[in-house]
């Protein structure tokens, strides 16, 4: 009797410790994360990273362990579809480092805290500011956030992202990863931009070769705008209006492409609209659809590799980009100014010609067209940088930083 006794206790006991033991957990847990009180059931389960239900048999290259990214935004939108799914975008693109893994179901692991990165499409943020974010965060988990566009379209001032973001992708050039615009010297060695840059004095440069004036010569043509968003933050519209007016005293004239003006050049014929530039026009606008510190798009490009002086129109400060005596800033000169330096340099080869000496030292191109300034490819490598994903360091004033000092005062 006394030994059936001992047994029925024996296996109470059994049962009861370990449940006794995962009750006093899960109250630690409470105790050290208190804002996880609010999380429901499947937050209730390891903390731990878990294999996924379905790895799909995904290969890696540099390591057996993938770096995993949720996207928390529509993984449809901008930036977002071009990520790709799984690990499929950094393969295409030949990334030095290819284990990384992305994914916008947030049911792909038991819960979203085992992701290494949890990314927020910015402009999304914007216009869905009411849609919920994540209630429950590990220490060690990578907030992102990414946006293409400027925060002069999609500001951000709730204070709620103050202290929420350790890291960032957009154009402003303290980011973690930039978008746009890669600088290289003669030896392809990525230079910049840089907020700091050391560019070499245009008289210090090479004169172009003779090839190069030849090509200049053929052009006809004062400046070409190629133009979708007619009415813009940045107001160039009205600017180029009063630049039109001024020119007619040249006998000079900006033709516009596109939906703001009367030409057109196919979209599907970017490349034939280009080659255009490079054989008609002596400059090119590269004005912005709107102002914010560092915003500079791809629009530059068009100028800088089809063989036209660049006449600039935005917030940033341009020597972070280009060397002085390479283009014409709109925002420093008067319409009035701009058209007279035009017809002064179109009636003077020799100064015009000065203006690509730049071309015998530095190269401008888009992030994106080399594995080794791709940002896309740069954040796989920044999740394989130990050093980057050990840090604990977030955006303290997030607001300030992406919406500068007064967009968001009433």
């Amino acid at each position: 009797m006394t030994f059936i006794s001992n047994k029925i206790v024996f296996n109470v006991l059994l049962l009861c410790v370990p449940a006794l033991f995962l009750t006093y957990y899960l109250r630690a847990t409470l105790y050290l994360y208190p804002e996880s009180r609010k999380y429901d059931a499947e937050l209730l389960t390891t903390t731990e990273k878990q294999q996924p239900t379905n790895p799909a048999n995904q290969s890696t290259t540099q390591d057996s362990q993938l770096k995993y990214i949720l996207l928390w935004t529509d993984p449809k939108t901008v930036p977002f579809e071009y990520l790709g799914e799984g690990q499929q975008g950094f393969i295409d693109r030949k990334c030095p480092f290819t284990n990384c893994f992305v994914t916008g179901d947030r049911n792909y692991f038991p819960n979203y805290t085992q992701f290494d990165v949890v990314a927020f499409a910015g402009p999304q943020l914007n216009y869905q500011a009411n849609r919920p974010l994540p209630t429950f965060r590990r220490p060690e988990q990578i907030y992102a956030f990414l946006s293409l566009e400027s925060s002069h379209y999609y500001p951000l001032c709730d204070g709620k992202y103050n202290n929420y973001f350790n890291m960032t992708w957009t154009y402003k050039l303290d980011s973690d990863l930039n978008w746009y615009i890669v600088v290289r010297d003669t030896q392809n060695n990525i230079i910049g931009p840089n907020v700091s840059m050391h560019w070499m004095e245009p008289k210090n440069m090479t004169p172009i070769s003779e090839e190069l004036k030849t090509n200049l010569q053929k052009k006809s043509k004062a400046a070409a705008w190629f133009v979708s968003n007619c009415n813009s933050r940045s107001n160039r519209e009205e600017y180029v209006r009063q630049l039109q007016s001024e020119l007619e005293k040249y006998s000079l004239s900006v033709d516009v492409y596109g939906r703001c003006g009367p030409l057109k050049c196919s979209t599907h014929e970017a490349e034939k609209c280009k080659k255009m530039v490079d054989d008609d026009y002596y400059f090119y606008l590269s004005f912005e659809n709107s102002f914010d510190e560092d915003y500079v798009t791809e629009k530059l490009l068009t100028a800088l590799n089809y063989n036209a002086v660049p006449i600039v129109y935005g917030a940033a400060n341009y020597t972070r980009f280009l060397p002085n005596g390479t283009y014409l800033n709109a925002m420093d000169l008067k319409p009035a100014d701009i058209a007279a330096e035009m017809n002064r340099l179109i009636h003077n080869l020799t100064a015009y010609f000065d203006y690509f000496r730049w071309h015998n030292h530095y190269s401008v191109s888009s992030r994106g067209s080399h594995a080794d300034s791709d940002p896309y490819c740069g954040l796989c490598t920044l999740l394989n940088d130990e050093k980057f994903v050990t840090r604990r360091h977030t955006i303290e004033d997030f607001t300030r930083w992406w919406n500068g000092p007064s967009r968001c005062h009433r």
